[in-house]
C-alpha cells in the first residue's frame, strides 16, 4: 500500500502519495507548474529551471521535488512568476529565437509559455552569438542556434540497440548538442520525427518533413489564457482640434504593420473622430508640425537614419509604442547580424548577381545613411513603453491598443491573436 503524505501548495492542503512527482501532483490538482525539459518518460532533470518552486521557503526546481510529509510549497507568488518570465526572457535573448522564421512556430513549448506570461520583450540585450547549424545528417538538421540544451533528446533519442544519438559536446557556455552521423542514420523516418517533437523548440528538424500549418490548425494557436497589459494610468489632454495626435515611421522593417494598420477598413473612420495623424507615411507628412500624444514605430535600427528617426519620436511624442517583430526584437533584418557587416555588403555588392554592367562596388556616399553593424531592436536605442507584438499583428489588436492606452482603460488581448509570427 503506497503511503499517504500531507503537503500544501499555494496554502491548499492535499494528501498525495509519498515520492510522487511534485509536477504531476500539482497537475492532478488544477495547479499549473510551466516546464520545458522535464518529460514524463525521463528522470527529471532540472536544467531549463522555469519550473522553480519554493519548498519551505527554499527555492528549487519543482520537477525534481518528490513529495513527502509536511512540505509546505508555493508555486504563483509574484517573485516566482517573474522568476519564470526573466528566465524565458534570458533563453529567447541567448538562443537567437526568430519566431516569424521558425518552422516550430505555433507547435513550439517555449514560445506557447512566453505567450501564456504575456512576454512582448526582452529585457536583456540580444547575444547574436553565431551558432553552428548541422547539416550533415542523413535525415535531420541541427539547428544550435534554438537549442536551449534541455538535454530530452539527449536522454530519450537512443537506436535499437541501445546508442546514443545526441550528446553534449564541449563545456561552459560552449556547451552544444552534437549528432553521432552514424548513429542518426540508423534511425528509422518514424524515430527521426518522434525526435524532432521530442524538442520543445526548434532546434531538431527532419528534412522535407516541416510542413506549414495555418493558424488555427498548431498545437498552441487556441491553447492558453487572455492576456491583460498593464496600461499606465497617465492624463494625456487633447490637442485644440479636440483629438490626440498620433504620429507613425517605418524603420528596418517591411512596412507590413503599415499596411495592417490600414486593414481596420471602415473603422478607420471611428479612428479618424477619435485621433488625427501628424508625420506618417500615412500622411506623407516629413517633419512633426504638433508634439504627438503617441508614436507607432514598425521596424528596427539598422542604420544611422534609423536611430535618428527613433530618437527624434522620443523627444516628439508622449508615448512611444514599438509594433511589429522587427521593432521589438529585431525580426527577420536582424537576422544579418549572425554574419559580419563587411561579409554582408561583399555578397551584396560583388559576389552577388547584378543586372548593371560594372556595378560591382559598395555604395558609400556621404548621403547615404551608415550601416550599423547590427540591427538592433527599439528599446536598446530608446525608451519604449508599449509593445504590440506580431508579425504583422492584426489591425484590431494594434487600435486596441491604441485607443486603450489614449483613454487609460484596461484590455484584454486574447490568446489566439497575442502572437510573435
Amino acid at each position: 500500500m503506497t503511503d499517504k503524505v500531507n503537503i500544501s501548495i499555494d496554502g491548499r492542503h492535499i494528501v498525495t502519495e509519498a515520492g510522487k512527482n511534485l509536477v504531476t501532483v500539482a497537475k492532478e490538482h488544477g495547479v499549473y507548474i510551466p516546464t520545458l525539459c522535464y518529460f514524463r518518460n525521463l528522470n527529471p532533470l532540472g536544467t531549463c529551471r522555469i519550473c522553480t518552486v519554493r519548498v519551505n521557503g527554499k527555492d528549487t526546481t519543482g520537477c525534481t521535488v518528490k513529495a513527502a510529509g509536511g512540505m509546505e510549497i508555493e508555486v504563483n507568488t509574484p517573485d516566482l512568476l517573474e522568476n519564470r518570465k526573466a528566465i524565458i526572457e534570458m533563453l529567447y535573448a541567448e538562443g537567437n529565437h526568430f519566431c516569424p522564421t521558425c518552422e516550430k512556430s505555433g507547435n513550439c513549448e517555449m514560445q506557447n509559455h512566453a505567450y501564456d506570461m504575456g512576454l512582448t520583450v526582452t529585457r536583456y540585450p540580444q547575444v547574436f552569438s553565431a551558432k553552428n547549424v548541422d547539416f550533415t545528417p542523413k535525415r535531420m538538421i541541427m539547428e544550435s542556434n534554438r537549442c536551449i540544451l534541455c538535454k530530452r533528446c539527449v536522454e530519450e533519442v537512443k537506436t535499437r540497440d541501445g546508442y546514443d544519438v545526441f550528446s553534449f559536446v564541449q563545456r561552459g557556455v560552449k556547451t552544444r548538442v552534437q549528432i553521432d552521423y552514424e548513429q542518426e542514420e540508423k534511425l528509422s523516418e518514424a524515430e527521426a520525427i518522434r525526435a524532432m517533437n521530442l524538442c520543445p523548440v526548434g532546434a531538431i528538424l527532419v528534412k522535407g518533413m516541416i510542413q506549414e500549418q495555418p493558424f488555427g490548425e498548431r498545437k498552441y494557436d487556441l491553447l492558453g489564457k487572455d492576456i491583460k497589459p498593464v496600461v499606465r494610468n497617465e492624463s494625456l489632454r487633447k490637442a485644440d482640434s479636440g483629438k490626440y495626435i498620433i504620429g507613425t515611421t517605418s524603420l528596418a522593417g517591411c512596412f507590413g504593420c503599415h499596411m495592417s494598420l490600414l486593414d481596420i477598413d471602415t473603422d478607420l473612420l471611428d479612428i479618424v473622430e477619435l485621433a488625427e495623424f501628424n508625420k506618417s507615411p500615412l500622411t506623407d507628412i516629413k517633419k512633426f508640425t504638433k508634439q504627438c500624444h503617441i508614436g507607432l514605430i514598425e521596424g528596427g535600427c539598422s542604420n544611422s537614419e534609423n536611430v535618428h528617426v527613433l530618437k527624434e519620436f522620443r523627444k516628439k511624442c508622449d508615448i512611444l509604442v514599438a509594433f511589429g517583430e522587427c521593432a521589438i526584437m529585431g525580426g527577420i533584418p536582424a537576422m544579418r547580424n549572425f554574419v559580419p557587416l563587411q561579409e554582408c555588403l561583399e555578397e551584396a555588392y560583388l559576389n552577388g548577381i547584378t543586372t548593371e554592367i560594372g556595378a560591382h562596388v559598395v555604395p558609400g556616399h556621404e548621403d547615404i545613411p551608415k550601416m550599423l553593424n547590427n540591427v538592433y531592436p527599439c528599446n536598446e536605442v530608446v525608451k519604449i513603453d508599449y509593445y504590440i507584438p506580431g508579425c504583422p499583428p492584426s489591425a484590431q489588436h494594434i487600435w486596441k491598443v491604441v485607443k486603450s492606452i489614449l483613454l487609460g482603460e484596461e484590455f484584454s488581448i486574447a490568446h489566439d491573436e497575442f502572437k510573435y509570427d
